[in-house]
């Protein structure tokens, strides 16, 4: 029964950081994308995290049924229970990212490129670190590496949301017309994206560092 209920986690784990991993290769191809508004980049992105939605139902099934068949108890419950909400995470970050490649692909010829060159990319490049670290995370069980991790997690998403308050305080120096103020809505709609990929990166290193830490999750 152990050795069965240990298949079981591995292989749970195994699935929650492929899905991660193509989100983090997806986002690190937007960084290439928006430097020449090249599309090859952004269909490739989009292709890492093709079918995520069928993908997250099929592990979430596998969880509950884990979870009744074997009843773990302490950091085993806790590590079950937080990869349930990793899952819907890694879900959200998959959606936002595939509407920032949307709506960038959209809207890119219309983006200044000093706000793409002086923050957007900036900014993007915070995000893939935030889900790298959060990757990193998934695999380790020593607290004080965890932590160490976690912490990193957190610079990248702060590092995120400077960026975005920075590009609105910049567009908004430009004073836009009326008749140009639905350009600039949409350009911070889409750049907006890209901070909450960091935050759903985030919430996912709180609920690591809660299956290693224990205490209060952490929640963003």
């Amino acid at each position: 029964m152990l050795a069965n209920y240990e298949e079981k986690l591995s292989e749970i784990k195994n699935v929650i950081i492929t899905i991660a991993e193509g989100l983090l290769k997806s986002n690190q191809l937007i960084v290439e994308g928006l430097q020449d508004c090249d599309e090859a980049s952004f269909t490739e992105a989009k292709s890492h995290i093709k079918n995520v939605s069928n993908i997250v139902k099929e592990i979430d099934n596998n969880i509950i049924t884990t979870l009744a068949l074997h009843s773990p108890e302490a950091k085993d419950l806790r590590r079950m229970v937080s990869y349930l909400k990793i899952t819907n995470e890694l879900l959200r970050a998959s959606s936002n990212t595939r509407n920032f490649i949307k709506g960038f692909t959209e809207e890119c010829k219309n983006v200044d490129s000093k706000i793409v060159n002086d923050y957007a990319i900036p900014m993007q490049k915070s995000t893939v670190d935030a889900i790298k670290y959060t990757v990193d995370m998934i695999s380790l069980d020593c607290v004080d590496e965890t932590q160490e991790c976690f912490n990193k997690v957190v610079i990248a998403e702060n590092k995120t949301d400077d960026l975005y308050e920075m590009i609105e305080t910049e567009l908004f120096k430009q004073k836009p017309k009326e008749t140009e103020f639905t350009k600039f809505h949409k350009m911070l709609v889409v750049l907006r994206r890209s901070e909450k990929i960091a935050d759903r990166a985030m919430s996912i290193a709180s609920l690591l560092l809660y299956v290693n830490n224990g205490g209060e999750i952490h929640r963003v």
